[in-house]
């Protein structure tokens, strides 16, 4: 990296980028990018020293960005070929990179803790950056999720040996790292666009174990199809809620709170409290502190830490909160795979056993939607009522025949809706919405301000 002055970051905009935008700012290197559109990250972005321009046309490139000697050229598998800044950089001999080769170079010189799975690898990773830093051990943190303790999806630590990392298997990115901690939370199949099969989805996350640093270790839950393929001086440990390796044990619920205690290879640590108590946490945070042990995390410092992590925003956030046993609850969740769906709606369930839940999703991707409807019916059917909006497309053509409309036809719920995005904002006076839970990972996200505003307008 010494080589180059500037970066140029193609999709700026995007959660994983902008670490590294971040990370590389720090670093004093002068970065750039583009955008399709503004956003609070974006501005953010803009107003630490990213210049970010949000048309395509290669004139717009800044002139510390032009010379292809000095100038690294970045971008996401989900800008498309045909992007006219990224032909431009590739017809005049720019070294040009994915993202995911970029923490790849971030991990070869550095000790990583690299979290991969179909669910769960944000919420885990979150969790182990925020005990490594607490810790005074520090990191170098690129996160899929803003963490509520540092308004940041990026921690930085200029003498800490440790990154961590979110290894998204979208693409195969995972495949351009080399983890010295890696850690394997799911592999239920997904991103079935991509890889085809479950089958070959799978085969990613075997070679991805193949990838760790000699000397290294991997923890993956128990009872995976997984067959890892870890290199000689790997360790392996397993890891669950109820066994493994790593596990729970005296596990308390009540009063808000979730208490247990953590059973390692080599000594129990007892009385952990979950900031975030919810049930799945349980498991995400027995992986973080599984991770932050296998480097010598004093564990005391994991204890305190573990009661003072306030999540990833969009990972089970809370949005209204209202005491007593009768007072509004909003929960929003980025949930947008079938297991994930039906874990987040559990999790309310556990927390509010009595209440009435509606659920409004919106469904990311027709692909997925296609290939998971009955499971995303499945999921939905717990909830009392069920509001669903159309498709986000993200990076896709229209299917047809897929629609938000062969989920609904299979959710078994009393009451089952669809309602345009403008609709479902003028309709929610209509309803009388006892716990709301909002998931998906489209724009949904957008709405939350003016659902919670309509919601807290109700009378209750």
């Amino acid at each position: 990296m010494k080589e180059f002055d500037s970066l140029y970051f193609v999709g700026a905009g995007g959660i994983g980028m902008a670490a590294l935008e971040r990370y590389f700012l720090a670093k004093g290197k002068i970065v750039a990018g583009y955008d399709r559109t503004p956003s609070d990250l974006t501005k953010a972005l803009q107003s630490e020293g990213v210049h970010i321009d949000f048309d395509e046309d290669p004139a717009l490139i800044p002139e510390a960005c032009r010379d292809p000697e000095r100038t690294l050229v970045v971008y996401t598998p989900a800008v498309p070929d045909s992007h006219q800044g990224l032909q431009y950089f590739r017809n005049n001999g720019f070294q040009v990179m994915k993202r995911a080769a970029l923490l790849g170079v971030v991990t070869e010189h550095s000790k990583g803790l690299c979290f991969a799975g179909t669910h769960g690898k944000t919420t885990t990773s979150s969790m182990t950056a925020h005990i490594l830093h607490t810790s005074g051990i520090g990191c170098n943190a690129f996160l899929g999720g803003v963490l509520r303790n540092y308004d940041s999806n990026f921690l930085l630590s200029t003498t800490s040996p440790y990154s961590v990392i979110e290894a998204d298997e979208f693409d195969r990115s995972f495949h351009h790292l080399h983890p010295y901690v890696a850690v394997v939370t799911s592999t239920d199949p997904d991103h079935l666009d991509i890889y085809g099969t479950p089958e070959a989805y799978l085969e990613s996350f075997a070679h991805f174990t193949e990838l760790i640093q000699p000397g290294g270790a991997l923890i993956v839950h128990t009872g995976l199809a997984l067959k890892p393929r870890v290199g000689e001086g790997v360790k392996t440990y397993t890891y669950s809620r109820d066994n493994g390796d790593f596990h729970a044990d005296n596990v308390r619920k009540g009063d808000g709170q979730i208490v247990f205690d953590l059973v390692t290879p080599w000594e129990t640590l007892s009385d952990i409290s979950l900031g975030v108590p919810v049930d799945i946490n349980i498991e995400n945070a027995i992986a973080a502190m599984a991770a932050c042990r296998l480097v010598d995390v004093p564990l005391e410092a994991m204890r305190e830490a573990m009661a003072t992590f306030q999540g990833a925003k969009r990972r089970f956030e809370f949005w209204i909160k209202e005491p007593g046993a009768h007072g509004k609850v909003m929960i929003d969740d980025y949930a947008h795979h079938p297991d994930e769906l039906k874990a987040s709606i559990t999790s309310v369930r556990d927390l509010y056993p009595d209440r009435r839940l509606t659920v409004i999703f919106q469904p990311h991707l027709y692909t997925r939607t296609r290939d998971f409807a009955p499971g995303f019916a499945e999921a939905l059917s717990l909830a009392d009522e069920v509001i669903l909006l159309p498709i986000y497309p993200a990076r896709e053509e229209p299917i047809p025949g897929v629609t938000s409309e062969i989920i609904l036809e299979k959710v078994t719920s009393a009451k089952k809706i669809i309602y345009s995005k403008e609709n479902l904002i003028k309709s929610i006076h209509l309803s009388n919405f006892d716990v709301l839970l909002t998931a998906g990972a489209g724009d949904i996200a957008n709405l939350l301000p003016q659902i919670r505003d309509e919601f807290n307008k109700q009378e209750h």
